[in-house]
């Protein structure tokens, strides 16, 4: 019998949905206070999970939950390029269906 692999699972902090670490968002706040998107979920810092999801981003920024999270006040380009990333994310889900 084939041993199975683990799949880490982490939490939306907007919908406090368990998912899969791949089907996230990771954003990280960087050891210098930027805030970023980490495609590879590698990147050094603190960081919390999103849906792929515009309503997820849009909650999370609404009730400063991703703010909290990270522990840093958002610049609004930073929550901009999450909302367009998140746009562009549902775009590309819809053209997989």
């Amino acid at each position: 019998m084939p041993a199975r692999k683990h799949i880490p699972i982490r939490t939306c902090v907007a919908c406090r949905t368990p998912a899969p670490k791949r089907g996230l968002m990771r954003v990280v706040r960087t050891p210098e206070g930027m805030v970023e998107l980490d495609p590879t979920g590698k990147k050094p810092g603190r960081g919390a999970y999103l849906c792929r999801s515009l309503a997820c981003v849009q909650k999370a920024l609404k009730e400063k939950r991703l703010e909290r999270s990270l522990r840093v006040s958002l610049s609004a380009e930073a929550a901009q390029m999450l909302l367009q990333m998140a746009e562009q994310a549902e775009k590309e889900e819809v053209t997989r269906s």
